[in-house]
């Protein structure tokens, strides 16, 4: 059974970072929230995450620094598993970088 269909419409923050590879392992993503790397921007207001379990919704927007740059993404789809790098880019889209 989906997620969508058990009526799952969020999921963990490190859970989804791992799903989409952005981090090798669920710890890694873990300590990226733990350490105030991650902004959600939800229902249009931005908060900055600080533990691994705040969930995640398709159309959230995450700011994050990684490799040396800033990156803007949309959630699109939850995953159900930490699959090849072409089902990991179909969770999210890439949005152009913020203004400073």
């Amino acid at each position: 059974m989906t997620p969508a269909a058990r009526g799952e419409d969020s999921c963990r923050i490190d859970l989804w970072l791992w799903r989409a590879r952005f981090a090798r392992t669920r710890s890694v993503a873990a300590s990226m929230v733990q350490r105030g790397l991650i902004r959600l921007t939800h229902h249009g207001v931005q908060t900055r995450l600080d533990k691994p379990s705040r969930s995640v919704h398709p159309g959230d927007d995450l700011l994050f620094a990684q490799g040396g740059r800033l990156i803007t993404v949309r959630v699109l789809y939850l995953g159900e598993r930490r699959g090849p790098p072409e089902e990991a880019r179909a969770l999210y889209a890439t949005l152009d970088a913020p203004e400073t």
